[in-house]
């Protein structure tokens, strides 16, 4: 399976527009530029979170009243907001590793199998052996590992070292962190995984195309009560 033209578009222009806000989430933790437009930057995302939440709730005063008292309340303490760049994507970014860790990790317990073994059984037709059961096991908590991970180190930098130090582990160097974790797990399964259990990049994008999917359709199912 190839990338077509128009996804590779799509492709390059998420990427481009995740260089930007990296940029400018950096230019902001530094204090760098317009004070408004940083936290209307920063801002941004915090809100856009709510509204995808709200959007959840079947009546529509519902999504209306939590819209506007989150509205109301940013400009409430917008003069607070303008002083506190550096915490508001701190927030982000230890949120967001947050809950991926807890993505990853809470599948490792219990009767279900580890998130990245539901994404190779998407990818195979056959049944999965013990050995790549294991590795996707192994895997799994890898990611659930770098997250923490990251957070953590997110949070002792942003305790004790300078807020631009701090701003670049955090918008400028997470990216090229996840990128080369993708890029150690591909050099470590090739030497672990025999070619026929080993799936292609475009192979590991349509299963998390797949899962998101079916992520969708099971909040818009009768039963999830949308």
């Amino acid at each position: 399976m190839s990338l077509s033209w128009s996804q590779a578009w799509r492709g390059a222009a998420a990427g481009v527009l995740l260089l930007a806000w990296a940029v400018a989430a950096h230019l902001g933790s530094a204090d760098i530029g317009s004070a408004d437009l940083n936290a209307a930057i920063a801002t941004t995302p915090l809100l856009l979170a709510w509204t995808a939440l709200l959007w959840q709730f079947k009546p529509r005063w519902v999504r209306l009243t939590g819209f506007a008292l989150a509205l109301s309340a940013v400009l409430a303490l917008w003069p607070q907001l303008r002083q506190s760049i550096a915490l508001l994507y701190y927030l982000q970014h230890l949120g967001t590793h947050l809950a991926l860790a807890v993505l990853f990790g809470r599948t490792l317990h219990g009767s279900g199998e580890p998130l990245i073994t539901r994404m190779a059984r998407s990818i195979y037709d056959h049944a999965l052996s013990e050995r790549k059961v294991r590795y996707t096991r192994q895997v799994t908590l890898a990611w659930t590992l770098f997250f923490l991970g990251n957070a953590l180190v997110s949070t002792g930098l942003f305790l004790w070292a300078a807020p631009t130090v701090w701003s670049v582990h955090a918008n400028l160097l997470t990216g090229p962190l996840i990128a080369g974790m993708f890029l150690a797990e591909h050099l470590v399964r090739r030497f672990v995984l025999p070619p026929d259990e080993r799936p292609g990049l475009s192979d590991v994008v349509r299963a998390y195309r797949q899962r998101g999917a079916m992520g969708g359709a099971a909040r818009q199912s009768p039963e999830s009560g949308a």
